[in-house]
């Protein structure tokens, strides 16, 4: 089987013949781990499933200095360290309206042009497009997360116009990148904590989920799967996206959530892809102890499909170079079922 057909067949609830998974190390991680293993070649082998195409639009940035920059909807984030998505430096609307502010435009002559080439050069590996804080994470970014909050509660009609405004410029990206051969949607919104929804099953439900659906319908609309990341603990609105269409929930947080029973009750109707903790298990267990989770996780949540196993977010500095040294072992050393 080629990564593509495992993810395929692990999306739509079939047996694979390993667990398909998503892994991967660049610049100064991998000299670090080549450094570790005394190997250039130590992930010979390692074959990450999926692979993320088209432009980083809205996110693009354009550099103000060294540790801020600007996102496509004007808003100036400042880094904490290089690389990192940062902290809103100042809310763009800093009143509840939407007067005299202007949304970037949806459609970018050129956008999109690229998209051909990156496909062939993902091989056979299972592609997603994505859109980054695609609903309520724009919504606080563009007001402040307090702001918003506060929004849904006292200014609901203003909250319905901001998010309508942001899931209608989302529907037109949707639109254009879903012509090419694209095999996913993915949409990052974080709603979780780490207990429960940040603000809570009643006020997701009425303005969230009517917007996240039509965005899942459209995607769908097209024949695409459909893929959300969002971090915490949402498992109390696992139905919700069920009934919305949603065929890939990421991550997954075992810290949070129970993995292992999450896939009992919602595997048939729901893939997985995450499991492999970032928070705790990857930084403070021991290599046997990193290989069993991990072999368990396989076994188990892997059973019929359903499941891409990962890490749950990137790969920080916290994380034991031998622990990583197991991920790849054990990701790339399985052996067939069949």
């Amino acid at each position: 089987m080629t990564p593509r057909e495992r993810v395929a067949r692990a999306v739509a609830h079939q047996e694979t013949d390993i667990c398909p998974y998503e892994l991967g190390f660049w610049g100064d991680l991998r000299r670090r781990l080549v450094e570790f293993t005394g190997n250039e070649d130590f992930d010979r082998g390692l074959q990450s499933h999926l692979a993320h195409v088209g432009p980083a639009y809205p996110e693009t940035n354009e550099r103000i200095d060294n540790c801020h920059y600007t996102d496509a909807f004007g808003v100036v984030w400042e880094e904490s360290l290089p690389g990192e998505i940062g902290m809103v430096r100042d809310p763009v609307l800093k009143e509840p309206s939407l007067a005299g502010y202007e949304f970037p435009p949806a459609r970018v002559p050129g956008l999109f042009d690229d998209l051909p080439d990156q496909l062939a050069r993902a091989g056979d590996r299972y592609t997603y497009w994505g859109i980054g804080f695609s609903l309520y994470e724009r919504a606080w970014s563009l007001r402040g997360i307090e702001n918003f909050l506060l929004d849904m509660l006292e200014r609901p009609r203003f909250a319905d116009e901001l998010l309508d405004r942001i899931c209608d410029f989302n529907l037109e990206l949707i639109d254009q990148a879903c012509r090419f051969a694209i095999d996913s949607v993915r949409f990052g919104d974080d709603w979780g904590a780490q207990r429960g929804l940040i603000m809570g099953p009643r006020l997701w439900r009425r303005f969230i989920k009517p917007r996240f659906a039509r965005m899942v319908a459209r995607a769908r609309s097209h024949g695409k799967t459909t893929f959300l990341h969002s971090d915490g603990d949402i498992q109390e609105i696992i139905p919700d996206l069920i009934e919305i269409g949603l065929d890939i929930l990421n991550p997954v947080q075992p810290d949070v959530m129970d993995i292992y029973a999450i896939k009992r009750e919602y595997g048939r109707d729901l893939a997985f892809l995450g499991g492999v903790s970032v928070q705790q298990l990857l930084p403070r267990a021991s290599p046997e102890g990193v290989r069993a989770e991990v072999r368990r996780l396989i076994k188990e949540v892997g059973a019929g499909g359903g499941f891409v196993i990962a890490p749950t977010h990137s790969l920080g500095p916290d994380i034991p170079l031998a622990n990583l040294v197991v991920l790849v072992e054990e990701f790339a050393g399985q052996r067939p079922r069949f």
